[in-house]
């Protein structure tokens, strides 16, 4: 047997994520819940978003908060420049700083494009693209010197004509059009910019699609990878683009979603 002399030092790395900060919109359920709970579970204190239920907010905080962390529920519309501030005022004064941004709320109303009405297309450019910048720009200087990470969640509508997906399509596509930019601007900075697109996830706003059920069926059939999408996937690859590991990837669109897109 080969020994070889010399003394061997080992010790233990910290734990990346612990005692940092992560902001969540839309964070009390669906995707956004998955990619709070994986920051709690590591260590990180959460503050997220949510608009209509209060009782899914006070839900999600009871299990999040069993991991040890803070985590702070706010309601707010994503759209609403003024509520959006708050949330931001709010996690400078409880925090001080801020270390992950995930731009994970979104809205629109299914329809076809020439039936969609000028309050309806406003309101999807609102929430899900033009609160992007201003959530960004909120975040910078929350994060300066700590090496931030930002992730907003895209879709295949971004590329592909899905049935009556215009608004939310046309939204998702600027997304990772916007998050290339900030991401050139932001990475002399040490802030990391990146984007999730995910495929088909089986949550409780994909069931109020009409014909859920048969979309369900076709994207199992057509994903490599043999099932549906779980938020928690998402959450995984999140997770991942906030971690130090990532830091070489920047302005990507990553796609999660078992290989489907593949073949499609």
């Amino acid at each position: 047997m080969l020994y070889l002399k010399g003394t061997v030092q080992h010790s233990e790395k910290k734990n990346f994520f612990d005692g940092k900060v992560a902001f969540i919109s839309g964070g009390s359920r669906g995707i956004g819940f998955a990619i709070a709970k994986e920051f709690a579970l590591k260590g990180t204190h959460v503050v997220f978003t949510y608009l209509r239920s209060r009782t899914d907010a006070d839900q999600a905080q009871k299990q999040l908060s069993a991991f040890g962390v803070r985590v702070e529920p706010v309601r707010a519309n994503m759209g609403n420049k003024d509520q959006v501030r708050k949330v931001f005022e709010r996690i400078g004064n409880e925090f001080g700083h801020l270390d992950f941004m995930i731009h994970n709320a979104a809205t629109g109303d299914l329809k076809p494009a020439l039936d969609l009405t000028d309050e309806e297309w406003e309101r999807t450019l609102e929430m899900n693209l033009r609160s992007l910048l201003q959530c960004v720009r909120l975040s910078v200087p929350l994060m300066a010197g700590r090496r931030g990470k930002i992730v907003s969640i895209s879709s295949h509508g971004s590329y592909r004509c899905l049935p009556n997906y215009a608004a939310v399509g046309v939204t998702k596509s600027g997304i990772e059009s916007l998050s290339r930019y900030l991401a050139v601007e932001l990475a002399p900075k040490g802030i990391n910019v990146n984007v999730v697109m995910a495929g088909t996830v089986e949550t409780q706003s994909l069931q109020k699609i009409p014909g859920h059920e048969e979309m369900l069926h076709v994207a199992k059939a057509r994903t490599p990878a043999g099932r549906i999408g779980r938020p928690q996937d998402i959450a995984h690859v999140v997770s991942f683009l906030c971690s130090e590991e990532s830091r070489w990837i920047v302005g990507q669109t990553i796609i999660a979603d078992g290989g489907y897109s593949l073949l499609a």
